[in-house]
């Protein structure tokens, strides 16, 4: 049968594999170009009136690459089954041309530092803000894996739209160190190079020692007196937004 095969070729595909989950990520992973090993859906026809009606640029795509499964497949094959009913299974992005991407000069967009993130859910969050942006990449430092599947969850799909890698802090890509720190100068008052390393630090913590004495500049977002700090995403939201406003960023308004 061919809900069979589908399942075994998702089975087959599994192992090594980035989690789609939800119409959303599996629209932008295959928006981006990301190697879609299986597809599936408990409602093929509702899937594809979803996407006729939000990605009318996938739905030929979609029709190609869905298999329909009975709901109580997809729940077999998954943990949490988004509300959409759709999941798909990735090859992870190429580390190596994720590395030459970041490391390439001249650099015409920032690449963001994430200087031992706490939160996978934030990961996540920062880099569909960084895909948003069209950023030359995310970087993080510290334990957290930014391809684990909460953060890919978090990112919906977007991971496939930039540069996402981990990389001690030592090994940073080239170009200028701008942290972000309460003590830094306001970022109103000055523009961010496109070639800039935006380094951010955790909520609690801040930016490490290490990567603060490298600094070329120190920043500081505006804040209320007694407020402590932003979430990490809309700190790294209100930073990315100055650069593009204040950049020759080709940014225009949209939504997809």
């Amino acid at each position: 049968m061919i809900e069979d095969e589908a399942v075994r070729r998702w089975r087959a595909a599994a192992p090594g594999a980035v989690l789609l989950d939800g119409f959303h990520a599996v629209k932008h992973a295959l928006r981006f170009g990301a190697d879609i090993r299986a597809a599936v859906t408990a409602d093929k026809a509702a899937t594809l009136r979803l996407a006729a009606e939000l990605a009318p640029d996938l739905t030929g795509r979609l029709a190609d690459q869905l298999s329909e499964i009975p709901a109580g497949a997809l729940r077999d094959l998954l943990t949490r089954v988004h509300p959409t009913g759709v999941a798909g299974l990735a090859a992870r992005r190429d580390r190596g041309a994720n590395l030459a991407d970041l490391a390439r000069l001249p650099r015409l967009a920032p690449v963001v530092v994430l200087d031992q993130p706490r939160n996978l859910g934030n990961v996540g969050a920062v880099v569909r803000l960084a895909a948003g942006f069209a950023v030359t990449g995310v970087v993080t430092t510290g334990d957290l894996d930014p391809w684990h599947p909460n953060a890919v969850r978090s990112g919906a799909g977007l991971h496939y739209a930039t540069a996402v890698e981990h990389r001690d802090a030592a090994e940073l890509p080239p170009g200028p160190l701008w942290v972000l720190d309460p003590e830094g100068e306001d970022i109103r008052a000055t523009a961010l190079p496109d070639d800039a390393l935006i380094v951010f630090g955790s909520e609690r913590h801040g930016v490490s020692d290490e990567l603060r004495a490298r600094a070329d500049a120190l920043v500081a977002l505006p804040m209320r007196a007694q407020v402590s700090s932003y979430n990490l995403a809309t700190s790294v939201g209100m930073a990315l937004y100055h650069w593009a406003a204040t950049s020759r960023s080709p940014l225009v308004p949209g939504l997809a």
